[in-house]
């Protein structure tokens, strides 16, 4: 379990195939912190460190993490986003995040207001139904509040320390991203459609 509260970023350092799974190296300023079979969120997608090399850690992604993701798209030099599993008693600062990401949605918009940056996502239409006006959502591991939520849209606004301490920065228009839906809005759909 997450937060959504982006503890530092990470450099893929090396990637490796092996069958249908993915092996990632990660360079981190964490990686001391860290411990093979920790939990680590990777832009948002729930990973074990498998292995630990200096001021490296290896993670895997297995097919249903690639198919649901973009890591598949990750290549050496690349900043992720990343953070640590939530202790009991700590401050919950975003919302609870499970790390287990729904599916990719595209940047379509990207404006520099004075002072901001508004973003604009599209995603597939059939999570429609999880997302509402100023609700949580999770976009490559960064817990924000949406508004101007449409069908299959929504729209966050970033403000400038999160714009220079994730990988906010890098994102332009046509972008892909992970996104992960609130998950209690996932239980009431599910409540309400088993009631039905």
């Amino acid at each position: 379990m997450f937060t959504g509260i982006i503890e530092s970023m990470a450099t893929v350092y090396a990637v490796a195939h092996e069958g249908s799974n993915i092996h990632f190296t990660m360079e981190s300023p964490l990686t001391p912190a860290l411990k093979i079979d920790q939990s680590v969120a990777h832009n948002g997608v729930c990973l074990t460190v498998v292995a630990i090399s200096g001021n490296t850690y290896t993670v895997t992604a297995v097919a249903e993490t690639l198919a649901k993701t973009n890591l598949g798209t990750w290549a050496k030099g690349d900043k992720i986003n990343i953070e640590r599993s939530l202790k009991l008693g700590d401050r919950l600062d975003g919302h609870f995040v499970q790390g287990h990401v729904d599916a990719v949605a595209t940047c379509i918009e990207k404006q520099t207001l004075d002072g901001s940056w508004l973003f604009r996502f599209r995603f597939p239409q059939r999570y429609a139904a999880l997302i509402i006006e100023k609700g949580s959502i999770c976009i490559n591991g960064v817990s924000l509040t949406v508004f101007n939520t449409g069908n299959d849209e929504c729209t966050v606004t970033i403000i400038p320390y999160t714009y220079t301490h994730t990988n906010f920065h890098n994102i332009e228009s046509g972008s892909v991203v992970n996104i992960e839906f609130d998950v209690l809005g996932k239980y009431l759909l599910c409540m309400k459609e088993v009631g039905r």
